[in-house]
């Protein structure tokens, strides 16, 4: 039998506030806790839906493992008091696996298989280290053709840099500008809709009591921005990655711990279980690129996304462009002609953090409610991914 394409909309959204690692608000806060946070979070913002519909849960981890292993997304909806029937997959495309899970579900719905699809990220950088606990890298990687697999990202980053002429200088003032425009977003409010508060309960030791001491309190907040952030400051940072270069500490994304989930429906569960749409899944793309300037992954999935779509890029009221280098990002900013002026406009990795595979659920929420604060009416979640890779998402308001 032959389906029909029917349209797929984002009916709520939802992330944790972002943490920083290894030694933030969530350092002791498991990656599936949050998880379950972030999936009952998002059913209670569409009250009404029988949760017994949802066709799967899929969930992006970039490194599932040890807290956030044995297939967290399974885990995280029986956490989050979801019906035993209800399954879950976790899936990994590294940095845009949140958006990815996203692109998953959507088509899901789109082909007919399923009405109401949960999906999302989580990511602890405080309990899982970048590259897992047992790197364990093919041999083959290190023969000349492949060696660039095994650059750090910092390394591409410094690649990116030389070869699309990004200065020390427009790096740090582009981080500059991730924090000003973070804090000014928080200071007016513009996360609230979007982020679902999360409480934290402490026990410590009392040792002068014998006791134990609690200490409980509402994270509502990112924790990633710095008013003290200055040019001056920004300056004095040393290279990290490579000798005389210009990536610093200061100008790349944040390691942080968080989750985030969007609920989607098709048109018949929108009008059965009264809903509100927020937006409509449009498409997707994915591309590669070599690995060693990994950063510019976008430059090929942006404008694969907008053929698909039928869009043209100076229709974009809104681009959360994922800012895992301030190198790589004004490189594809540049490369692709995008408006700075709606990059970003709430800042981006620099000072809110990247808790990698939830980072595209977060970016989504952002764009979602974005457009809907504003009245913009087309967006997209773009981003690049490790080893080489870009993803870019489109979404327009409803």
């Amino acid at each position: 039998m032959t389906r029909q394409i029917q349209d797929a909309y984002i009916v709520s959204a939802v992330r944790t506030p972002v943490g920083k690692a290894p030694r933030g608000v969530f350092r002791n806060t498991r990656p599936d806790d949050l998880l379950a946070h972030v999936l009952r979070a998002v059913l209670a913002g569409a009250p009404g839906v029988d949760v017994r519909r949802i066709g799967d849960v899929v969930i992006g981890c970039a490194m599932p493992e040890a807290e956030q292993g044995m297939n967290v997304a399974r885990i995280g909806l029986l956490l989050a008091g979801l019906p035993d029937a209800l399954p879950g997959m976790t899936i990994n495309r590294f940095c845009s696996s949140g958006s990815q899970a996203v692109a998953i579900a959507a088509d899901r719905i789109r082909v007919g298989e399923a009405d109401l699809m949960l999906a999302g990220g989580t990511e602890s950088m405080s309990m899982v280290p970048m590259m897992g606990f047992k790197p364990a890298i093919n041999p083959g990687v290190f023969k000349d053709e492949n060696i660039a697999i095994a650059y750090g990202m910092g390394i591409t980053a410094e690649n990116v840099a030389g070869r699309w002429k990004v200065s020390r200088e427009d790096q740090d003032a582009f981080a500059l500008q991730s924090h000003q425009r973070a804090l000014a977003a928080i200071a007016a409010g513009h996360f609230k809709a979007e982020i679902a508060p999360y409480v934290l309960d402490d026990h410590y030791p009392d040792l002068a009591g014998g006791g134990i001491r609690s200490d409980t309190r509402s994270i509502d907040t990112d924790e990633g921005p710095r008013r003290d952030t200055s040019p001056e400051g920004l300056a004095r940072l040393r290279p990290v990655f490579r000798m005389g270069g210009s990536v610093t500490a200061g100008n790349s994304s944040q390691m942080s711990d968080g989750a985030g989930a969007v609920l989607l429906a098709s048109e018949q569960a929108i009008k059965e279980f009264g809903l509100t749409p927020l937006a409509r899944y449009v498409t997707s793309a994915v591309a590669g690129v070599p690995p060693e300037i990994m950063g510019v992954g976008p430059r090929e999935a942006v404008p694969r996304a907008l053929r698909q779509a039928g869009w043209k890029q100076d229709e974009l009221d809104w681009v959360e462009l994922n800012e895992a280098f301030a190198a790589q990002s004004l490189a594809v900013i540049r490369d692709l002609g995008l408006d700075p002026a709606r990059v970003n406009p709430l800042g981006g990795a620099i000072a809110l953090g990247h808790p990698l595979g939830a980072t595209g659920a977060k970016l989504t929420a952002t764009v979602v409610h974005g457009l809907r604060r504003t009245g913009g009416k087309r967006g997209m979640v773009t981003m690049c991914i490790g080893t080489g890779m870009g993803f870019a998402m489109l979404l327009e308001a409803a």
